[in-house]
């Protein structure tokens, strides 16, 4: 049985690390517009009044997280016309990014956790929600950690912007809020 040495190891762990580093995370944005039937998007809520830090956890402004969701929120709705004006409201409960770690061997994740809600927005009514809603940066960040691979603030716009993907997801499974006939929106892919 062959043994790996210290130095063997540590050389594999940093191939690994590298051929990981090239993976980027795509963004859900260059995905499929998918339709969302009447929706379109009046503006945006973003609360962050109750918002946690989960240790291990870089610190982010809570002002900082309401601006990334708010501006990724507009991102990914903002170009549905559909005629009636909606509001996506949402509370950031709870946050963790990652401190640098150690290449596979300590490897914390960042999460991001929020609740939302839809809203028509004349007359203001709520039509869905409330929704919690966790999401994880994605699959490169598997055995090398993104502390290691980005700062926090790279790593607030890949949640917020898998969080925005992940509402619309929970919208679509609900599509016939929207105009859309029950069953059309069906379930969409997770980021």
């Amino acid at each position: 049985m062959t043994r790996l040495t210290r130095r063997a190891f540590s050389g594999l762990s940093l191939a690994g690390a590298g051929a990981l580093a090239g993976c980027a995370v795509p963004d859900p944005l260059e995905s499929e517009m998918r339709p969302m039937g009447d929706f379109e998007l009046a503006y945006t809520v973003v609360v962050t009044d109750n918002i946690k830090k989960v240790p291990p956890s870089r610190d982010a402004d809570p002002a900082a997280w309401q601006r990334v969701m708010t501006s990724e929120l507009e991102r990914r709705f903002g170009r549905y016309r559909g005629g009636k004006q909606y509001v996506v409201a949402l509370a950031i409960d709870g946050y963790a990014l990652a401190p640098p770690g150690i290449p596979i061997v300590l490897t914390p994740k960042s999460i991001l956790i929020v609740t939302a809600n839809v809203w028509e927005a004349d007359p203001q009514r709520k039509i869905a929600g409330p929704e919690q809603i966790t999401a994880f940066e994605g699959a490169n960040t598997l055995f090398l950690g993104s502390g290691i691979m980005k700062d926090a603030d790279e790593q607030m716009v890949t949640l917020a912007r898998n969080v925005a993907f992940k509402i619309q997801s929970w919208m679509l499974r609900n599509g016939e809020l929207f105009g859309l006939p029950p069953g059309s929106g069906g379930p969409a892919p997770d980021a």
